[in-house]
């Protein structure tokens, strides 16, 4: 039976749902509900794997199908229309009694519910840390984290997913992480992948497939240098990039100079130029030594294919790439 307790509990989270839009107003902090349907759109998610009922925790729910204007990513009520049925459902959580299992779809490590939005609100008002679900999981190429799902990363996600749709590195490399910071230097990756194919064929004579020169561009071009790069722990002086980014960082800035200032340009001046305009913090000359000595690697590795690659584009469009714009919109210039 409703009592005035259920209206007050349901006031006291309005009452909360208004505040955190103001905190979040001064904070400048996006705090809506994630919706399905732009996560499936952006991951390209199609299918599902029916995984019974379990408990699931409420922090992993942070979306809806169809209510995620309703609510925000607490699950508060923004609106008062939910007066009444939230009402309800609070009332029958204090009386204990049996609630069926909500719905939810999963991806990754995350949900959305597919109904039961109220009985996941009223849940998470009152400290619940589970509630009981029936799971239906949609299959993602990509990992896919509660840190994955804002409105930039989301971007950068599916990014990464029509590259592994392209590429199948998931397949034929699993556990391989190319993860990205900026969602356009997936396309770049694309075109190291297509050169590669094509001086591959120049070089052996025959027509090579798009998986072979995945697979070899994969094992004898990025992973040394990552290995490498990882190797010497060059990543503590570039906080908040990836390996993946200083891959492509790496062999761009380089180019970049040999276009600008001729193919006299050495490796330890392409480091210093590279620490000088990214490094957070001042360089010691150990790490600008093993800069230097991931360079050699590329060059080792046949990185020379990426220039004549410029040349060609560049003929091809009247002039040389310019030396200031690098990969994935980060602007690059060489010390003077």
């Amino acid at each position: 039976m409703l009592t005035s307790q259920d209206t007050l509990d349901f006031r006291r989270a309005r009452t909360k749902s208004l505040l955190r839009r103001l905190w979040a107003m001064l904070a400048r902090r996006n705090i809506a509900l994630l919706s399905w349907d732009e996560v499936r759109a952006r991951l390209h998610l199609c299918g599902f794997v029916h995984r019974g009922v379990q408990a699931v925790p409420l922090k992993q729910i942070v979306g809806s199908v169809g209510r995620y204007r309703d609510f925000d990513d607490a699950f508060l009520p923004l609106r008062d229309h939910s007066l009444e049925r939230w009402r309800r459902i609070n009332c029958a959580f204090r009386s204990e009694r049996c609630l069926p299992p909500v719905q939810l779809y999963k991806v990754g490590e995350v949900y959305f519910v597919l109904d039961g939005n109220h009985r996941v609100s009223v849940a998470r008002e009152h400290g619940a840390a589970f509630i009981d679900a029936e799971v239906f999981e949609a299959i993602a190429h990509v990992p896919v984290t509660r840190n994955d799902l804002d409105a930039e990363r989301l971007s950068q996600l599916g990014a990464y997913n029509a590259f592994l749709e392209r590429t199948r590195l998931d397949v034929l490399r699993p556990g391989q992480a190319i993860r990205l910071t900026h969602a356009d230097g997936y396309a770049r990756l694309l075109e190291h992948i297509a050169v590669h194919r094509y001086f591959m064929g120049v070089e052996q004579k025959r027509a090579v497939s798009e998986k072979e020169a995945v697979v070899d561009w994969f094992d004898n071009v990025y992973q040394p240098i990552v290995e490498a790069i990882r190797k010497e722990g060059i990543l503590a002086a570039f906080p908040e990039r990836t390996e993946a980014d200083l891959y492509l960082w790496l062999v761009d800035h380089w180019h970049y100079l040999k276009e600008a200032y001729g193919d006299k340009v050495k490796p330890e001046e392409a480091a210093q130029s590279f620490a000088a305009q990214f490094g957070k913090r001042a360089m010691r000359s150990s790490t600008w030594q093993t800069i230097r000595s991931v360079l050699e690697a590329m060059k080792a590795q046949g990185q020379r294919w990426f220039m004549r690659q410029a040349r060609e584009q560049g003929a091809a469009q009247g002039g040389a790439t310019s030396p200031s714009e690098g990969p994935a919109g980060w602007v690059m210039a060489a010390s003077k």
